[in-house]
């Protein structure tokens, strides 16, 4: 019979496994975010409400809201700026687009406390008090809507794509267009109101040089 060897360790394989279980556990804390942020390597912000400070049509407006909520529930529910709409709820069809230091965001899908500190536009604001912005006039005009939930997404992006091209091509049109969807789908009357306005702002700005040419001579005498 062969001897016994007396385990001078004194530890079990099940001891062994419970401790390697129970190191693993206590490391995986240790360097866990929650941990981290309590040992103050990173800031923890929320579950509760917590104070936001947003730029909104030239206007600086305080909140205080989770930080979960989008910037599209907190123009709507706590800045009661209603222009925008909510229709797909998952970034995908445009109706709630604005603009977000000159590029087109989908707001239901961008949480309100990421865009501190940089400049909101909304359709809500493009008026001019009861003149309306040149775009929201040739979407009248060119009767380029049907159930309008679509059309605020439609006029912010449009605004926002005629700022970056003012003399936009066809093709222009469309590729800066193509993330916004009306079921109705009126898009060629939207396509003939986006050439309007790109036609009425390229006259407004021959009318402006024309302008500041004439009063350039007249200074000169």
């Amino acid at each position: 019979m062969a001897p016994k060897h007396e385990d001078k360790s004194n530890v079990s394989r099940r001891d062994f496994f419970k401790t390697v279980g129970v190191t693993s556990v206590a490391t995986s804390i240790l360097t866990s975010p929650k941990v981290k942020a309590q040992e103050g390597q990173a800031e923890v912000i929320g579950p509760g409400t917590v104070p936001i400070r947003l730029t909104i049509n030239g206007q600086v407006r305080d909140f205080q809201i989770e930080p979960r909520v989008t910037l599209l529930d907190t123009i709507r529910n706590y800045a009661e700026l209603t222009g925008n709409k909510r229709v797909c709820d998952r970034g995908a069809c445009g109706a709630c687009t604005m603009i977000v230091d000159g590029r087109t965001v989908y707001s239901c899908s961008t949480l309100a406390i990421d865009v501190q500190g940089k400049t909101i536009r909304t359709v809500d604001g493009l008026a001019n008090g009861n003149t309306l912005h040149p775009v929201q006039q040739a979407f009248c005009e060119s009767d380029a809507m049907m159930c309008g939930f679509c059309t605020p997404g439609f006029v912010v992006a449009t605004v926002a794509m005629l700022e970056k091209y003012p003399s936009a091509t066809p093709e222009q049109m469309r590729r800066e267009l193509n993330g916004n969807v009306c079921r109705c789908g009126t898009f060629n009357r939207i396509y003939e109101a986006a050439t309007k306005a790109r036609r009425g702002q390229a006259l407004q700005g021959a009318a402006e040089n024309l302008a500041t040419v004439v009063k350039s001579e007249v200074a000169r005498g």
